[in-house]
């Protein structure tokens, strides 16, 4: 919704400027502009990225308008299954989670929380980093150094559709350019015959694309570049948590030692305090 309300502030400032000066909103229509600078920086972005960037792309620049994946009580729902999780291991062993980690779908766990099932992602993370524990005579710091690293790259993909609009928002001045160059080449064709108003008319337009690559750049594409790397530095976050949950609990911390460890990892923003958290944790054992 911010990014809706900010487009809307960043249009209506600049165009509302622009009639209160007494100008009219139809100097600055000039469709032909428009399709050079849109349709030029339209096609350098598929030439430069994979479908499968350009995909994720226009899906996360979409997404903007949508809340955070997590917020405090889907923290707090994964949290509690990153509790339950332990506690079932602890008491039944690691082995007797794989019919948990196997089926998720058809588990008693994990069913319980349907907001964080319906994150692949985040499942085959959960469910991988099990198997490694369950499977693996792994310590310690060899779990916590593969899971950074796994992170790591995670990570540098989310981000891959973020540098790539940055790059058409860099690029977007220079095309504004392009169509003024083509608009003077046209004003110079023209200029045999014609009136001062056409030659002004003719500069004016040249001037407009300028004017377009540099608001369409600075205004709306950067800003929704920036917008879409700091979801994915908040969407990473989640991984982070059960990052340090699961590895807490191979160094030995019991489940809510270990489910406290990753709570501190929590932006102040969306992390549910200490009492919240230990009542939620206590109704559980209670139930």
């Amino acid at each position: 919704m911010l990014a809706i309300i900010g487009s809307l502030i960043v249009l209506g400032s600049v165009i509302g400027g622009f009639l209160m000066g007494g100008s009219s909103i139809l100097l600055l229509w000039h469709p032909l502009e428009v399709v050079i600078i849109i349709g030029a920086a339209l096609g350098a972005f598929l030439i430069s990225n994979p479908m499968k960037v350009v995909k994720d792309s226009f899906r996360g620049a979409i997404g903007l308008v949508k809340g955070s994946r997590y917020g405090s009580a889907e923290y707090v729902q994964l949290l509690k299954l990153l509790y339950d999780l332990l506690v079932f291991a602890r008491r039944e062993g690691l082995l007797g989670i794989e019919r948990h980690i196997e089926n998720p779908d058809k588990s008693d766990i994990f069913t319980k929380y349907p907001t964080v099932t319906t994150d692949h992602h985040m499942m085959e993370f959960i469910t991988d980093c099990l198997r490694l524990i369950a499977g693996g005579n792994l310590d310690p710091h060899e779990l916590e150094s593969l899971l950074e690293y796994e992170l790591e790259t995670h990570h540098h993909e989310a981000l891959e559709p973020t540098h790539a609009v940055q790059k058409v928002a860099d690029a977007l001045p220079g095309f504004g350019i392009v169509a003024a160059v083509l608009g003077i080449v046209q004003t110079m064709s023209s200029i045999d015959g014609a009136s001062t108003s056409e030659i002004g008319h003719h500069v004016g337009a040249a001037l407009v694309g300028t004017f377009l690559g540099i608001l369409v750049a600075y205004g709306f594409v950067g800003p929704i570049a920036a917008a879409m790397e700091a979801r994915a530095n908040e969407e990473a976050k989640a991984f982070e948590v059960v990052k340090m949950a699961l590895v807490a609990n191979v160094r030995g911390y019991p489940p809510p030692v270990a489910v406290e460890f990753a709570r501190k990892l929590l932006f102040s923003t969306v992390r549910p305090n200490f009492k919240d958290l230990e009542q939620e944790l206590r109704a559980k054992k209670a139930g």
